[in-house]
């Protein structure tokens, strides 16, 4: 099973969202940790991949020889791939 960790940016973009939003997407990444492949769609180009979460992505690399999903971002779907 894959460890999830966020970066500290990440993490306060997280802290920043509402409770409910924030519980969703922690429901979600808990689906993903068996097989984050199946869940997790690959960005265009080599920048990682995405987590659909309602109107929210979750943008992360994931690091198979660690096992770790690396959370890089956290956002609504208009701004999220700004300056990414």
């Amino acid at each position: 099973m894959y460890d999830i960790v966020f970066t500290n940016k990440a993490e306060r973009e997280f802290k920043k969202l509402e409770k409910n939003i924030q519980e969703r997407i922690v429901s979600s990444l808990e689906r993903c940790r068996l097989r984050p492949e199946s869940h997790f769609e690959r960005l265009v180009g080599d920048k990682g991949f995405k987590l659909r979460v309602g109107d929210y992505r979750v943008i992360a690399d994931i690091i198979h020889d660690k096992i770790i999903i690396l959370i890089l971002k956290v956002g609504h779907r208009k701004n999220i791939y700004d300056k990414f």
